[in-house]
C-alpha cells in the first residue's frame, strides 16, 4: 500500500480485491449518475457523499446544509435511539454469557454425575467453535493493526502525525507491547468477542458525544460491530445449534428433563434467534442502498426465528434420539444439498474464490436449521421452496420417530411433541408474514420516520434511499406530487439531451474511488470484508480532518455510454 501527495492530490492503491484512489475535492471530476439521488433532508439532487457531509456539517454546526436557501433545518436523532443501541448491544452480550455459561455448567454437571459421554460432547461443542472463532478474531486484529494507518479513535495510537510508510502506527514500544499482550491474553481466555462488544459500545457512545472527528468514531464503531456480528453468526451455528440438538436428544433419550438442561437449551435457542436478528439489522444499517430495520422489526424477526428454529430443532432431536447413524447421514445429505443450492445461486460475499467456497459451506450448515438469505432480489419463491422442503423433512423425521418409538416410555409426551413441531412452525410462518407485511424495511406503504433524515442516516447507519436508475429517480413518500415532478424535470432529463448541472454539494474530504462493482445486497460492502480497504479508510480518516467518502465503480454510467455508442 502506498500513498502520495502532490499539490493537494493523493492516491492510495490497494492490490488484489480492488483499487482505491483518493481524489482531492478541488480537482474532483463530475459525478456519475449512480452518485446522484434526491435528498430526503434538503429535497435537492446532490452527490450522495456531498449531501451526507453537508448535512453532518449542519448537524454539528447548527447551520443549514449547503444547497441553497429555504432548506429546512435538520436535527439529530432522538436521544432514545442512543439508549436503544446501547441496550441492544448489552442484551447481546448478556445472551452470549448466558449461552456459554449454562453450557459450561451443564458440562460440569455431567462430569459430576459421571456421564462422561455427554460431558465430552457438551464440552466439545463449547470449546472447539470458540477456539476457531478466537483464531479468526485474532487474525483480523493482526491484519488491521500491522497494516498501519489506524486512527486514534481505534485506541491503538497516540495523538500526532502518522508516517504512512512505517510498519506500526504507534511510536511507543511499551505501548505497542502492551497492546499485543492484551489482545493475545483476551483471545487465549476466549474473550475476544466480549472485548469487541465492549469496544463497539464504547465507540458508539463516543461517536454520539464527541463532536470532533465524529465521523472517525462512527467508522470505527461500524467496523467493530460488523466484525463481532460475523464472528457471533459463525459461532452460534457451530456451537449453539449443535448444542441445542444434543441437549434435546439427551432429554428425550433419558425420558426426563433437568432444570439446567432446559435453561441451557433455552439459552442456545435465544442465542441463535438473537444473532440472526442482529446480523440482518446491522447488515441493512451498514448499507446506504437499503432502508434500515427498526427495533420493532428486529424483535418480530427475533420471534420468527425463535419459532421456526424451535420446530426444526425439536424434529431433529426426536429423530436423533432413535436413529443415531441415520441422523448423521441425513445431516450430511441436507448440508451437501443446501451448499450446492447456495453455490448454484452465485453468492458474492467474500473477496476471494476460496473464501467464497468456505462461506457457502458455512451457509449450508445454517440452512440445516433455518432460512438465510444470500442472494439479491425477491426471496419469496426461494423462501417458499425452502420452507416446503423443511416442512416435508420435519414430517418425515417426526413420523419415523413416532412409528418406531417405545410407547411405554414416550406416551406421556409423544402427542405434545408432535403438536409442538407443527404449532411452532405455523407460528414462525405467521410471524414471518407479519414482519414482511408491516415491519419489513422495504414495505412500500410505510411512511418514513421523522428521524429518517440524512443526518440521522449518517450517524446511526440508517440508509438513504437507493440510488436512482438513469431514467427513474426515487420518489420519497413525504414529497408532494408537484415537488416530485419538479425535481424529476430538473434532474432526470433523457440520456441524449444536454443535462443541466444539478446543484452539487461537494464532499468535505477526500473521496475513495474503488475500481470494482459494488457487492449486491444481502452481501456486505467490500470495505467491510476487505481489510485492505479498511486500512485505506483508516489512513485517510486519520490524516484528513474532514469526512472520507466512498464511491464504487458505476454500472449505470457504463450502461449509458454503451447505449449511446450503440445508437450512433
Amino acid at each position: 500500500m502506498a500513498a502520495q501527495s502532490d499539490g493537494g492530490k493523493a492516491g492510495v492503491g490497494c492490490g488484489g480485491g480492488g483499487f482505491a484512489q483518493l481524489y482531492d475535492v478541488d480537482t474532483e471530476e463530475p459525478l456519475d449518475s449512480a452518485a446522484i439521488h434526491i435528498c430526503q433532508c434538503c429535497r435537492t439532487s446532490a452527490c450522495y457523499w456531498g449531501c451526507r457531509s453537508a448535512c453532518l456539517g449542519s448537524l454539528l454546526g447548527g447551520g443549514q446544509p449547503a444547497g441553497g436557501a429555504g432548506i429546512r433545518e435538520t436535527h439529530c436523532p432522538p436521544r432514545e435511539q442512543l439508549w436503544l443501541d446501547c441496550l441492544w448491544i448489552i442484551l447481546a452480550l448478556l445472551v452470549f454469557f448466558w449461552d456459554v455459561g449454562t453450557d459450561l455448567c451443564l458440562a460440569v454437571d455431567y462430569y459430576r454425575r459421571q456421564d462422561y459421554l455427554w460431558f465430552g460432547l457438551t464440552l466439545f461443542f463449547v470449546l472447539v467453535p470458540s477456539v476457531l472463532v478466537q483464531i479468526l478474531s485474532f487474525r483480523w486484529f493482526v491484519q488491521d493493526y500491522t497494516g498501519g494507518g489506524l486512527g486514534e479513535v481505534e485506541g491503538l495510537t497516540k495523538r500526532g502525525a502518522v508516517a504512512l510508510g512505517c510498519l506500526y502506527p504507534g511510536r511507543d514500544r511499551l505501548q505497542l507491547a502492551t497492546i499485543w499482550l492484551w489482545q493475545a491474553t483476551i483471545h487465549i481466555l476466549q474473550l475476544g468477542q466480549v472485548w469487541r462488544y465492549i469496544r463497539t459500545l464504547y465507540l458508539g457512545v463516543m461517536s454520539r458525544r464527541q463532536k470532533e472527528h465524529q465521523r472517525r468514531w462512527y467508522w470505527a464503531m461500524m467496523f467493530e460491530y460488523a466484525d463481532v456480528n460475523m464472528l457471533r453468526l459463525l459461532e452460534t451455528f457451530l456451537e449453539s445449534a449443535p448444542q441445542l440438538v444434543l441437549q434435546l436428544c439427551i432429554m428425550i433419550q433419558e425420558n426426563r428433563a433437568e432444570t439446567l438442561q432446559c435453561i441451557s437449551s433455552l439459552a442456545s435457542l435465544l442465542s441463535l434467534a438473537w444473532v440472526l436478528a442482529s446480523y440482518h439489522k446491522l447488515l441493512r444499517d451498514s448499507r446506504d442502498d437499503q432502508r434500515s430495520m427498526s427495533y420493532r422489526g428486529a424483535l418480530l424477526h427475533l420471534f420468527w426465528r425463535l419459532f421456526t428454529i424451535s420446530s426444526r430443532v425439536l424434529s431433529l432431536a426426536l429423530f436423533a434420539s432413535l436413529f443415531h447413524i441415520y441422523f448423521g447421514i441425513f445431516v450430511v445429505v441436507h448440508w451437501c444439498a443446501m451448499a450446492f443450492w447456495v453455490v448454484h445461486g452465485g453468492t458474492d460475499f467474500c473477496m476471494s474464490k476460496w473464501e467464497e467456497v468456505l462461506f457457502n459451506m458455512v451457509v449450508g450448515i445454517v440452512y440445516i436449521f433455518c432460512w438465510f438469505n444470500v442472494k439479491e432480489g425477491r426471496t419469496r419463491h426461494r423462501m417458499v421452496a425452502y420452507y416446503i422442503v423443511v416442512l416435508a423433512e420435519n414430517t418425515i423425521l417426526t413420523g419415523l420417530w413416532y412409528a418406531y418409538r417405545d410407547p411405554v416410555l414416550t406416551d406421556s409426551y409423544a402427542v405434545p411433541a408432535l403438536c409442538g413441531v407443527y404449532l411452532t412452525f405455523a407460528g414462525g410462518v405467521l410471524v414471518m408474514l407479519l414482519y414482511y407485511g408491516f415491519l419489513h424495511p422495504a414495505t412500500a406503504h410505510l411512511q418514513p420516520s421523522p428521524a429518517s433524515s440524512c443526518c440521522a442516516q449518517l450517524l446511526w447507519g440508517l440508509p438513504l434511499p437507493p440510488s436512482a436508475p438513469p431514467t427513474a429517480p426515487p420518489t420519497p413518500a413525504h414529497m408532494t406530487k408537484s415537488q416530485t415532478e419538479e425535481d424529476v424535470a430538473e434532474t432526470c432529463l433523457p440520456v441524449f439531451q444536454v443535462r443541466s448541472a444539478p446543484p452539487i454539494s461537494k464532499p468535505e474530504g477526500p473521496l475513495i474511488k474503488i475500481d470494482m462493482p459494488r457487492k449486491r445486497y444481502p452481501a456486505w460492502d467490500a470495505h467491510y470484508v476487505d481489510r485492505r480497504l479498511r486500512r485505506t479508510i483508516n489512513i485517510l480518516q486519520y490524516i484528513t480532518p474532514a469526512a472520507v467518502g466512498i464511491r464504487y465503480r458505476d454500472g449505470p454510467l457504463l450502461y449509458e455510454l454503451l447505449q449511446y455508442e450503440s445508437s450512433l
